[in-house]
């Protein structure tokens, strides 16, 4: 497995294009399911997890096609063309789905237009449990019959199609928002999904199912309203730019106390993030061309919560770690949103960071300077706020396992040589 070895004590200067949003566009790959026509992504991601979802998308017989380069703002984004015309199956197997959790997001438009569906339960981060149960309970009210057989989710449209529903999710999920509006794009009559995610990603998606012929209205609300179509149409779409990379490269400039202009970022998408930053003395400073992170004065510690947007989020509560083990003074950080995500602790505290746990709550004490070490990544997000306690440690630090850190970010370390970290990969010699 490839390793990172950075040499840290560098403070970033410069610029970074910011990729389109992972999280965004795995849902719009699925999407392209639900019309017989041609589906255009621009701005495309080049990712591990990018490339599980299309290689499933291939085995239900999707045709996809790459185009090049060419993302806006200067980013690498591709453009990927996908028509679902001929499908071949309607079953998302165990060897595919269990590398990435949002496999599942395939179950809704499947049903939908094809009636019937078999998806593998899924797997990806081992950051405790987040269950489909509230994908299966939405469909099923739409009239699916659902079966759990040998690891499988087994479901049926009734005759005639699903039928559209109100649907109260007891708690928000953005994958079930996502799967559920997908589904009622098809299903007959209108459907309300109440208590639904108000992340940008969805909106994202909401947009693009607008531009294939969908009804949706209260986009950027937690009540959305489907008025589900006969049939969905080809349609091109823009993916957003990815606010967590954005908000990853944001910390990156703050604990190396330098510079950085985050081209093609929107800052209304991490107002939460920013706020916080503020208190620790480091502002987002608009441009021309997406916003620039600099420090106000020496960093401070202070608390941070994470919660379903907008407040802040969860996939940036390791970098936040990360940022406070070397502010002035002490910082709480409490995770609401999924369990087992402190595992980066253990290894923050190799490097010499005082950190202790009390159930979903960290108490952090800054410490003058952290130590270069070997580390272990556990997961995406728990990956590169190594990386980042790296940037800032003295001496040298070897971060382990970074295929993880492949699954969510396009080009970490060029990007960052770029604005002048000192960071090469270490290619397996096996």
């Amino acid at each position: 497995m490839d390793k990172l070895r950075i040499r840290g004590g560098r403070t970033l200067k410069g610029e970074i294009a910011i990729s389109g949003a992972k999280n965004a566009a795995l849902p719009l790959l699925a999407a392209c399911l639900l019309t017989d026509e041609t589906l255009t992504l621009s701005n495309l991601p080049h990712l591990a997890d990018i490339t599980t979802m299309a290689n499933l998308l291939a085995q239900h017989g999707v045709d996809i096609h790459l185009n090049g380069q060419g993302g806006a703002h200067g980013c690498q984004g591709r453009v990927v063309e996908l028509n679902a015309g001929t499908i071949t199956s309607l079953e998302a197997p165990y060897d595919l789905v269990r590398k990435m959790r949002a496999s599942v997001l395939v179950l809704g438009p499947l049903l939908a237009r094809f009636g019937q569906a078999k998806v593998s339960l899924p797997g990806g981060c081992a950051i405790g449990p987040r269950p489909v149960d509230l994908h299966i309970k939405g469909l099923q009210a739409m009239g699916a019959e659902i079966e759990i057989e040998g690891g499988y989710v087994v479901a049926k449209a009734p005759p005639g199609g699903l039928r559209g529903a109100e649907f109260v999710f007891p708690q928000v999920s953005v994958g079930a928002t996502e799967n559920l509006m997908m589904a009622a794009a098809l299903a007959k009559g209108e459907t309300v999904l109440v208590n639904a995610a108000r992340e940008p990603e969805i909106g994202d998606l909401a947009h693009c199912l607008i531009a294939m012929g969908a009804e949706i209205e209260g986009i950027g609300s937690d009540k959305l309203r489907i008025r589900g179509k006969e049939r969905l149409h080809g349609a091109t779409h823009a993916i957003l730019p990815d606010r967590i990379e954005t908000g990853t490269y944001a910390m990156a400039a703050a604990i190396t106390g330098g510079e950085v202009e985050l081209i093609g970022a929107r800052l209304q998408d991490l107002q939460a993030v920013a706020i916080t930053l503020a208190g620790a003395n480091v502002a987002f400073v608009p441009t021309e061309r997406g916003f620039r992170v600099q420090p106000t004065g020496p960093l401070l510690g202070v608390d941070a919560m994470t919660e379903p947007f907008p407040g802040f989020p969860t996939d940036l509560q390791a970098q936040m770690m990360a940022l406070m083990c070397v502010a002035n003074g002490a910082s709480m950080i409490t995770e609401t949103i999924f369990e087992n995500r402190f595992m980066h602790v253990p290894e923050l505290a190799r490097m010499g960071a005082k950190i202790t746990v009390h159930g979903s709550s960290a108490l952090v004490r800054g410490v003058p300077k952290l130590t270069g070490a070997p580390v272990m990544a556990t997961d995406l997000r728990a990956s590169v706020s190594l990386v980042l306690a790296g940037l800032a440690a003295g001496g040298e630090t070897v971060v382990n396992r970074i295929y993880h850190l492949d699954r969510g970010y396009e080009r970490l370390e060029e990007k960052l040589i770029a604005c002048g970290a000192d960071m090469e990969r270490l290619k397996d010699a096996t």
